[in-house]
């Protein structure tokens, strides 16, 4: 099992089960302000601030669905929509486990302008690194090409501050109904999954359109 600060490993327990429970209120709509305010680890964004639609993907590093989706689905996504600034797209952690807590970590400690490139470091070998029997070194052997060490990477799943406003960040996640992942939020209306392309363009073209007129 991955060795991390008990913290980390208790708000990820927390935050799943609240998952799996949660509270009736939490189904209600999501306000668009809120769900588009910047969170306390402020946003890892791709996209012009001022494009028609704003996609927030809540995603899992353990979960397969949301390797899938950056796998095979995400290179076009970004080619048709954010690439040609139809889409604003932020990604947001989503803590199912202490693995999730983890990657989220490291994420969050390389460097800032690294970060997509850890997101696609992980999920492109997420079925290596997941099955070894030793996860937190496994995580570790990734965060070494940018430049973590044994102590940096302590210091890292250590960060009192960085643990909570992750925790802080599933809380909130909570509060606008995400249960699973990949959860995507297109404009403030959810979409569960990870969808097609064609699917995605079915939901995004009419809201450019819309925009435009």
């Amino acid at each position: 099992m991955l060795k991390i600060a008990r913290r980390a490993l208790l708000a990820a327990s927390v935050a799943f089960a609240l998952a799996l429970h949660p509270a009736a209120s939490l189904a209600q709509g999501v306000n668009l302000d809120e769900l588009h305010a910047p969170g306390q680890l402020g946003e890892k964004v791709l996209g012009p601030a001022d494009a028609p639609v704003t996609v927030v993907e809540y995603a899992s590093f353990t979960c397969p669905h949301c390797a899938f989706f950056h796998n095979t689905i995400f290179d076009d996504f970004k080619l048709k929509f954010i690439d040609t600034g139809k889409v604003r797209f932020i990604f947001r952690e989503f803590l199912r486990n202490g693995a999730d807590v983890g990657v989220s970590a490291v994420a969050r400690c390389a460097p800032a302008d690294r970060y997509f490139d850890v997101v696609d470091a992980y999920f492109s070998t997420q079925d290596d690194w997941l099955k070894e029997g030793d996860l937190r070194q496994a995580i570790l052997d990734k965060a070494t090409a940018f430049g973590f060490n044994e102590a940096s990477f302590n210091a890292c799943l250590q960060n009192k501050a960085l643990l909570e406003a992750l925790d802080a960040g599933m809380q909130r996640a909570q509060s606008f109904g995400v249960t699973g992942t990949p959860t995507f939020f297109v404009n403030g209306e959810k979409q569960v999954g990870a969808l097609s392309i064609e699917e995605w363009e079915a939901i995004i073209e009419p809201l450019v359109a819309a925009a435009g007129e």
